[in-house]
């Protein structure tokens, strides 16, 4: 019965540390968060995004030497303005 005692001390505090980290690693990665270094060479890259409700976003897209606004919904994707890179002026 000792024996039970010591290996059940031991092994509860394993299993829940194993089971708190693997849900910490999973939430970094959900959360996409790079494990490694990635080459920042891509053509689009994402600005901004500002949630409009539920079903709606709009986001801002560095493309090129462009910053596009468009509207993003469940069912499509929309160009609102277009300007190039530094010509907006508050």
């Amino acid at each position: 019965m000792t024996e039970y005692i010591i290996r059940l001390i031991i092994l509860v505090p394993l299993v829940g540390g194993m089971a708190w980290g693997s849900l910490w690693l999973w939430r970094k990665v959900q959360l996409g968060m790079p494990m490694r270094a990635q080459p920042n060479d891509k053509p689009a890259k994402m600005v901004d995004v500002i949630s409009m409700g539920t079903s709606g976003k709009l986001a801002v897209v560095e493309f090129g030497d462009r910053e596009l606004l468009v509207a993003v919904s469940r069912t499509q994707i929309s160009l609102l303005a277009e300007q190039h890179k530094g010509d907006f002026h508050a």
